[in-house]
């Protein structure tokens, strides 16, 4: 996407233009996007994902132990849109931080918050609460 600076700016105050493009470019640079995996994954500088797979034959793992403090990742690689939230259904409210990754539409993923208390934490699909392959456990250690 090109930026135009109008020339009136760059004869009269080109210290102002220059700002101008460069403000112009960070915005174009990534500016505004949001992470596509956690920003600590692991935490403690661990490197491998906590990433939960949602397909038609359900979600991988359905159960994961992660330390205290690490965030998880949904991925939807199934067609249809899931919902993914905290035990129980309805109200959601063993772990709210899971709520945080919510809606995914195919091809989404989202990361959860901070898991931070040491528990297990239950998660289900909310749209399609009785399917087993759609719900498990996260323990926080």
């Amino acid at each position: 996407m090109a930026h135009r600076i109008p020339v009136r700016l760059v004869r009269r105050r080109p210290h102002l233009a220059a700002l101008a493009l460069a403000a112009g470019l960070s915005a174009t640079c990534g500016g505004g996007s949001s992470p596509s995996g956690p920003s600590n994954p692991g935490g403690g500088g661990s490197t491998n994902p906590l990433v939960f797979t949602v397909t038609s034959s359900g979600v991988s793992p359905r159960t994961m132990t992660v330390p205290n403090g690490s965030r998880v990742v949904f991925v939807n690689n199934d067609s249809r849109p899931h919902d993914m939230t905290s035990n129980p259904h309805p109200t959601h409210e063993d772990c709210p931080e899971l709520n945080q990754v919510g809606f995914l539409s195919p091809g989404q993923q989202r990361e959860s918050g901070n898991l931070v208390v040491s528990r297990v934490c239950g998660y289900h699909d909310h749209d399609n609460p009785g399917s087993l392959t759609l719900q498990g456990s996260i323990t926080i250690q």
